[in-house]
């Protein structure tokens, strides 16, 4: 009889750059939160993707105020891939995107209309190993995500209720698991009827497991961008209920290493000054999501060290501190808040 996996522990403790070892990855960092920001650091990493490439990212529940500005993401793919295609999964929870008519009529109603979107699971599953898994020897899948010969991570870095921030890991981890079968082997324990039975230091452990699945099948031609904007303790899965966004935006980040551009975008916030990173620290910690980061050095989805290299001066090599230093507190809405939510309208 085999023994039941136990989670590890400390996902509710930082640890700082200093304090870390290993190699050191390569991060690239604008502050330019634009559609030309979006297309300059794509252009730093974007060169491994190759063939049929898709295009992950969250496309929220419906008149969700807080995901990536639909403009930035049409000039994109139309200057820079224009054959790419976004892809999605249905959603383990009734909301919006449930089933795959429900689906569509949600991205129609969001603005994701100037490209095909392959809702990956519309007409199947597939599995994917997982290779040294504690949890899982294989994930379940979209079927239509191995269409694809590579993938372009593009995320909206924020919180999550359960996962305590959404990077690239929760993208493709929880996004790319198929609505019925993945998503239920991550979230709800075999045998029960809570559905959000998993929780804490296990959770990040098979969201990260998932993520290695799809990972592994697309690596080298893999490449990932965290856009630190807009950025709610609450994932874009709450839509319009999102809790109000007060973390500043920051910029966008990117890298060929996933753990390191995540870790990254944490340490950003850990480094924020007059404490503006508080409320989404606040909400990591307490779901003890940092488990995401250690776990992802552990089964070899990256290094938590790196070289931060800003593109606005001269690829001059920072550190976090630097890169926020001159962040104002507070949040400031730009012109691409097409929903609003329960965000507050500027005066």
């Amino acid at each position: 009889m085999m023994n039941k996996p136990v989670p590890g522990t400390g996902g509710n403790r930082y640890l700082p750059f200093d304090k870390r070892e290993g190699a050191e990855s390569v991060v690239f960092f604008t502050r330019d939160l634009s559609g030309e920001g979006l297309k300059k650091i794509y252009d730093r990493v974007g060169g491994v993707l190759k063939g049929k490439v898709a295009v992950k990212l969250h496309t929220g529940e419906a008149k969700g105020p807080n995901f990536l500005p639909r403009p930035w993401v049409k000039e994109l793919l139309s200057e820079r891939l224009p054959d790419a295609e976004i892809v999605e999964t249905n959603t383990y929870y009734e909301g919006s995107r449930y089933t795959t008519e429900e689906h569509r009529k949600t991205l129609e109603i969001n603005g994701w209309t100037f490209c095909p979107v392959n809702i990956t699971d519309e007409h199947g599953v597939a599995t994917l190993p997982v290779k040294n898994g504690k949890w899982f020897k294989e994930m379940h899948v979209g079927k239509g995500l191995l269409d694809y010969d590579s993938l372009l991570v593009l995320t909206h870095f924020k919180g999550h209720t359960m996962g305590g921030f959404g990077g690239s890991n929760k993208n493709i981890g929880i996004g790319c698991a198929d609505g019925r079968i993945g998503k239920k082997e991550i979230h709800t324990p075999e045998g029960s009827n809570n559905m959000w039975g998993i929780g804490e230091e296990e959770l990040m452990e098979r969201i990260s497991e998932s993520t290695k699945s799809v990972v592994d099948r697309f690596s080298p031609q893999i490449c990932f961008i965290n856009v630190m904007r807009n950025m709610s303790v609450s994932c874009d899965c709450e839509g319009a209920d999102a809790e109000p966004v007060v973390t500043p935006d920051i910029g966008i980040l990117a890298s060929l290493d996933i753990l390191a551009v995540d870790q990254a975008c944490v340490d950003l916030l850990y480094n924020l000054p007059e404490n503006g990173g508080k409320a989404l620290i606040n909400r990591v910690e307490t779901r003890h999501g940092l488990r995401q980061l250690s776990y992802m050095k552990e089964i070899g989805l990256g290094n938590d060290r790196y070289k931060l290299i800003d593109l606005d001066n001269n690829d001059e090599v920072i550190d976090a501190a630097t890169a926020v230093k001159d962040v104002k507190p507070g949040w400031r809405p730009d012109r691409y808040n097409v929903f609003w939510g329960r965000n507050k309208r500027p005066e």
